[in-house]
Parts: structure tokens; sequence; C-alpha cells
């Protein structure tokens, strides 16, 4: 069974600087779990059958529009019913005044009414977008993430391998760490997963004959990134002289993460290999990919050569 996750109130109102109109209970306890915010259309005309009680209700120009275009009495019974249904907040856009009914109503069932200057379409956006992430499905890989020019990179492989130093030597050739051990993986959307540190380990570096470290502290704050989109996995693992590694790069492959399709290399390891320049190519290789330019592609083709046929004798090699 899925795990359903909650964003309290208070860190929505720390995040878009919300002002309190009428707040009566603890906003840290107030839970929301939905990702969609709903601005009540339908629900001010009494159609109710599709209203999703657990998302945020945003009121904006329209919405007021149309209340102040209603008789007291109407606006009051209506605005009743849907606070009734417990909304968990509601925000009023463009710092419009709450009508006298709705205020009541508020008070009256305990609703957080609460404003904002942004636009309403701006709002919903950014709230969208900002519920998306704090919802968003999630879980924790033992691996370190890092930034190469711009691409997320996450490492793999057993412990002792080499993650941490790589990591270490690709800070001071200017790139970023993003997580070290510990990587928190969320599905943002249908396309994009990204990585960052559970908030207790950031920063923190383990190197085995030294200790912890704090990247931050002894690199400076362009040593260090609080998240990251995952561009391509590689796994780093000790060299098996018995095993067959890829060294055309002809197949894509991939590794499915959250329901997501990642590239992902096998990288082997051993004395005399410069992990951090092999990674820095790596990354900017899958840059190239994803434009569109295969270097063994083309390098086959200038000698004439059917790729499709060295695909297969690849794959009779490898199995």
């Amino acid at each position: 069974m899925a795990t359903a996750f909650t964003v309290p109130l208070s860190k929505v109102m720390k995040e878009f600087s919300l002002e309190v109109i009428s707040l009566d209970g603890n906003p840290d306890e107030i839970l929301i779990s939905s990702m969609d915010v709903n601005r009540p259309g339908l629900e001010l005309n009494r159609f109710y059958d599709h209203y999703d009680t657990s998302r945020i209700m945003i009121f904006g120009n329209a919405e007021t529009a149309f209340l102040d275009s209603c008789t007291k009495e109407y606006r009051a019974q209506i605005l009743e019913e849907i606070f009734s249904k417990k909304p968990p907040a509601a925000i009023i856009a463009r710092d419009l005044k709450p009508t006298e009914e709705m205020l009541e109503a508020a008070k009256r069932n305990r609703i957080p009414l609460l404003s904002t200057p942004d636009t309403t379409s701006s709002l919903v956006a950014a709230l969208v977008s900002f519920m998306n992430v704090e919802l968003a499905p999630r879980i924790t890989r033992h691996g370190v993430l890092v930034e190469v020019y711009g691409e997320g990179i996450l490492l793999l492989g057993d412990s002792g391998v080499g993650k941490s130093e790589t990591a270490i030597e690709l800070i001071k050739r200017g790139h970023r760490l993003i997580a070290d051990d510990a990587v928190e993986i969320r599905r943002v959307s249908a396309k994009s997963l990204v990585g960052q540190a559970p908030e207790n380990i950031r920063h923190f570096i383990e190197l085995r004959g030294i200790g912890i470290i704090n990247a931050r502290r002894i690199f400076g704050m362009g040593a260090v990134k609080l998240t990251e989109k995952i561009d391509m996995v590689i796994n780093l693992e000790i060299w098996d002289n018995q095993k067959i590694y890829d060294r055309m790069g002809l197949d894509e492959e991939y590794t499915e993460i959250l329901g997501i399709k990642v590239p992902v290399l096998t990288i082997p390891v051993k004395p005399g290999r410069n992990l951090a320049v092999i990674i820095e190519v790596a990354a900017m290789n899958n840059r190239q990919k994803k434009m569109g330019f295969n270097a063994a592609t083309e390098l086959l083709s200038s000698l004439g050569m059917d790729v499709s046929v060295v695909k297969e004798e690849e794959k009779k090699l490898k199995f």
C-alpha cells in the first residue's frame, strides 16, 4: 500500500508568506494531503458531486465578484455549506477583502482564512508545484548524488567502493554535492525524479580513515546544493576480469526508480582509474545523447559498419 504524505499548513503559510485573516487552531496540526487546489466555481452554485474536501480552496476575482453579485442571504447560506464540509484552508488572492459572511462562516467552522497579494493564476500554479514536491511518492536509496556539469548523477555501489571519495574529488573539481550515504528520491512528475539529502545529514560526508566532514564548511556554499533532478545512475563496482563491460555505448540501459526509467551505466573500479574524470565525461556524454548525438553511432557510420549488426555482436558477447 502506498504511503500517504502530508504537509502542515504552517509550512505552506511560511513558503507563500500568507497573511492570517482568521485562524482557530495550531497550523502545525492542520495537515494537507492533496496535491491539487480548488477554485469553488461549481460549489458556489451548490454542485458538490466532485467536491474534494482535502484541497485548499482559492478565492480569486471571479469568485469574489460572484459572491458580491449574490444577496446577503445566499452568500451566508452557500459559504456556510462550503465551509461546513471542512476544507483544510481558504486563501483569498490579490489581497481582496473577505465578505462579512465569509469571515463568519470561516470562524464558525474553524476554517483557516488566509490572504496573499499574488494573482490567482500564479498562486494556483506555485501552490500545485509546491504540493507536487512536498507530497510526492518517495524512496531512500543508499548512494551519493552529485551535480556534474548540470547533470544530476546518482552514484550507487557497495560500501567501500569509493562513492564518497569520488564525490570529494568532484567537489574539488568545481561540481556540487547534494547527498551522501542516503539519497531521498521523489517522483515530482510523470517524467522527473528529484533527489535530496535527509535534513539531519545534509552536507555531511563520511570518509573512511578521516571520519565525518561537512562539505559546506570545508569547501564553501558553492560546493553544495539542496536538490537536483536525477538524470543518470552510475553503478560503481570492483573490476571483474571475468565480466565483459560495455566498450561501445551503443545500447542504452535503464533502471526504473518509482516507475520512471533513468539511463544507467556500470563503471568498473580499480587502482589507477580516475573516477572523477570518467564521471565528468559520462555526464557530458549523457547531455550529448539527450541532444541526439551518439559518438559510437557516428564512428561506426563513418567506418561504413552496420550499427544493428554491431549491437547484435555486443549482445552475444555479454550473454
